[in-house]
């Protein structure tokens, strides 16, 4: 059955409330929707969104990759060769993973929708059903202690607070968090690059002392710097994971190879799709570092993806896929579900978008 044509969309979607990191201060995203056409009929769904801080990609070279090198990659191409189509779009260009992300999730979808069968029971039924966390943006202490007590009022037990742009600062973000949500709640720290090995070490320190409830430390300090991540790790308790640091299966290699980290963020957008998502997956299973899924600020089409592959994955236990609550007018119909924390993904072909 060969893929017969691949066209893109840009919408762009607004969010109900601004998303800050130590990186960068959102108020809408630009989204950039690939559509894969078969020859009888049938179609496949995927999206990306521009990140220029994280992955470098602005959404006209997200467009111009997609019609470009990636199209004459997979046009006329069967799609039951799925991988070797998803190994022609890798090596179509170079870098613009986003771009790669999306089209890689519109054939696994089409592939799917092919067979009559989910994506997460293609990639191996694990279960349907996950449990997200949800972001606090970095701000001020007392927004930010209100923020907490909402989302917590709202079902979510694991809060992932964004921190790294003021070291005293950061404590007092945290400990007023802290004081928000009581003892009960867990809480996972972003930093987003934000300090300096010694930095992170002496704030660690000194939650580990007072006793905080960290469960983790996400990305501590800049994204080349593998030296100042394994120096955190080696020099507190609390779990080291890095995100921007691993883009790719031989990024995550590196970084396990060196005991540079406890853990590992994968998001498609970073690594090209749902192969090489899985294969960072797999390699970090074999090395005994369990790994989160999460997303950057994207549309419900692709952090969809992203779920029924942690749906799947049994070396997948963390999971952060909160983006689609920042959505006000996001108009897919299909996709998952939320109610509170709990996510559900729907148990029809491919990744459940019919619109």
């Amino acid at each position: 059955m060969k893929i017969i044509d691949l066209t893109c969309q840009k919408r762009p979607v607004k969010l109900k409330r601004p998303f800050k990191t130590a990186l960068r201060h959102v108020t809408e995203i630009d989204v950039v929707d690939v559509h894969i056409q078969l020859e009888d009929g049938l179609a496949g769904l995927g999206s990306a969104s521009s990140t220029w801080q994280i992955t470098g990609e602005s959404l006209e070279g997200i467009v111009a990759a997609v019609k470009g090198p990636i199209r004459g990659a997979l046009l006329n191409k069967s799609i039951f060769h799925l991988r070797k189509i998803s190994e022609g779009v890798e090596k179509s260009c170079a870098a613009n993973t986003s771009a790669k992300a999306a089209v890689d999730i519109a054939l696994h979808d089409a592939y799917c929708k092919a067979y009559g069968i989910p994506l997460y029971g293609f990639l191996g039924g694990k279960t349907n059903s996950l449990e997200t966390d949800m972001t606090v943006s970095i701000d001020e202490p007392e927004i930010m202690y209100e923020a907490a007590q909402k989302r917590v009022a709202e079902g979510f037990n694991v809060l992932k607070i964004k921190v790294g742009n003021d070291q005293k600062l950061d404590l007092r973000r945290i400990e007023k968090v802290r004081s928000a949500v009581g003892d009960d709640v867990l809480l996972r720290l972003d930093a987003n690059q934000g300090w300096s090995g010694k930095q992170a070490v002496e704030i660690i320190h000194l939650l580990e002392r007072e006793k905080m409830g960290i469960e983790l430390v996400e990305q501590p300090v800049p994204v080349d710097d593998l030296e100042g991540l394994k120096f955190v790790r080696e020099r507190v308790s609390t779990p080291v994971m890095a995100d921007e640091s691993v883009f790719s299966p031989r990024d995550a290699f590196r970084l396990v190879k060196n005991g540079a980290v406890d853990l590992l963020n994968i998001k498609l957008m970073k690594c090209g799709g749902v192969r090489r998502a899985w294969q960072i997956a797999d390699m970090c299973e074999a090395a005994g570092v369990q790994c989160m899924i999460g997303s950057m600020m994207e549309s419900i089409v692709s952090v969809t993806a992203a779920s029924h592959l942690a749906a799947a994955h049994p070396n997948i236990t963390y999971y952060d896929l909160d983006a689609p609550l920042w959505m006000a007018d996001e108009k897919m119909k299909g996709g998952m579900r939320f109610e509170g924390n709990a996510v559900e993904l729907p148990d029809v072909p491919g990744i459940g978008f019919y619109n």
